[in-house]
């Protein structure tokens, strides 16, 4: 059987974007995205990390900022790590592989490769080529 890892979210972020860097030089913006229920009868929103990886990252942190309108599609990464306590914690992360930019009339960001994640340290992190 086929499977599929493919999500498309659209939301305003949620803090300004965190360009960092690989060892390697490798460039990595993090980024908040709520995203609006609009069939819950409670309403709310849900909470998503997304890592755009390399040119795609660098465009985003120069160009987007807190409450900017964006549409990310890209795919779901699971991880798992112990924490310094010794418990044992796990996240689901968005890897963007496209973010259109919305509202501000600013060019949109094209694809990019996408690597493995780790926010907590990013310095130690190869993205496979």
């Amino acid at each position: 059987m086929a499977s599929i890892n493919r999500v498309i979210l659209a939301g305003n972020l949620t803090r300004d974007p965190e360009l960092r860097f690989t060892n390697d030089g490798v460039p990595v913006c993090s980024f908040g995205l709520p995203v609006n229920r609009v069939r819950s009868k409670q309403g709310g929103a849900d909470y998503f990390d997304v890592n755009a990886w390399r040119e795609l990252g660098e465009a985003v942190a120069n160009y987007k900022k807190k409450g900017d309108g964006v549409i990310v599609e890209g795919r779901l990464q699971y991880r798992s790590w112990e924490a310094e306590d010794g418990s044992k914690r796990s996240k689901v992360d968005v890897v963007a592989d496209n973010v259109q930019f919305l509202g501000n009339g600013k060019s949109s960001a094209g694809s990019s490769s996408d690597g493995e994640t780790e926010k907590e340290d990013f310095e130690d992190i190869e993205p496979p080529f």
